[in-house]
């Protein structure tokens, strides 16, 4: 059995022990720290990686809503917000939290929240099985994942037509911004950031759903939560360390990660 490692965060020292002994009835839930404050979280989260966060929303200093601001996408875990106040609820839910729990902690809720947080693994775990058989394909065969992914969902079926806008819904409005006019996308959980004509759109979705619709001829990924069109870049800065600063067209630098430096072949093309 996968162990789901998991932090507590709460500045209440008896809120965190009365957690930890109701975590540790769970064969599955690996304990692995404990935090006092929102400060600890975020110095801990990307040492420890935890799967899962408890996480109080009142506490001195920096709230539970200010650690999930700070932290990067890349560093997110899964969220329980813990908590004796309701009126955060709906605010929790609005940055993606698997679940809101009352204190003092009630088993039912408790074992509620850990399923949720099963479930949304059991998902994740499924995503990632199908990455590496693609990529087991693509060391045989020669061709990209990416490539080898729409062979088998596609079949022999003429190639894919991508939209000239996307749809990006806010307030009840639906705003269409041109492909053409995307500089660059960053992620933010499940929200996205796309730059667009000196504007900024929030887009509800997951990196990989706006890449599916997104012509890979024009927008490439250079970093798990960014993706450029590669039109809009004017400068390659590459550093010692091996990796490359992109340069747009007006004036924004965009990281490249090294895991997506072999992307660099598409502007020497």
């Amino acid at each position: 059995m996968k162990k789901i490692d998991t932090l507590i965060v709460d500045d209440e020292a008896l809120a965190r022990r009365g957690l930890k002994l109701r975590l540790d009835r769970h064969e599955d839930i690996n304990v692995v720290g404990q935090c006092t404050n929102g400060r600890e979280a975020l110095a801990a989260i990307p040492e420890l990686n935890p799967d899962l966060v408890f996480l109080d929303i009142q506490m001195p200093g920096m709230d539970g809503f200010d650690v999930i601001r700070q932290l990067q996408g890349d560093d997110m875990p899964m969220v329980v917000f813990a908590t004796a106040f309701d009126q955060y609820a709906i605010k929790a839910f609005d940055v993606h939290a698997i679940d809101y729990i009352l204190k003092p902690l009630e088993d039912d809720h408790l074992s509620r929240a850990l399923q949720r947080v099963r479930d949304q693994l059991a998902q994740k775990n499924d995503a990632s099985d199908k990455q590496r058989l693609l990529e087991v394909i693509s060391d045989i065969t020669g061709k990209a994942p990416a490539e080898m992914e729409k062979l088998l969902e596609d079949g022999i079926s003429p190639a894919k037509q991508y939209p000239e806008k996307i749809a990006i819904k806010d307030a009840g409005e639906i705003t269409l911004v041109p492909l053409t006019d995307i500089e660059w996308v960053d992620a933010a959980g499940d929200y996205m950031c796309i730059h667009a004509s000196g504007q900024i759109h929030i887009m509800r979705t997951t990196m990989k759903q706006l890449e599916s619709q997104l012509d890979p001829a024009l927008f490439q990924r250079i970093h798990r939560s960014t993706l450029v069109n590669l039109n809009r870049v004017d400068k390659i800065s590459s550093h010692i360390n091996g990796e490359y600063n992109l340069i747009l067209k007006g004036g924004a630098r965009l990281k490249m990660s090294r895991s997506y430096k072999d992307k660099i072949q598409h502007f020497l093309n």
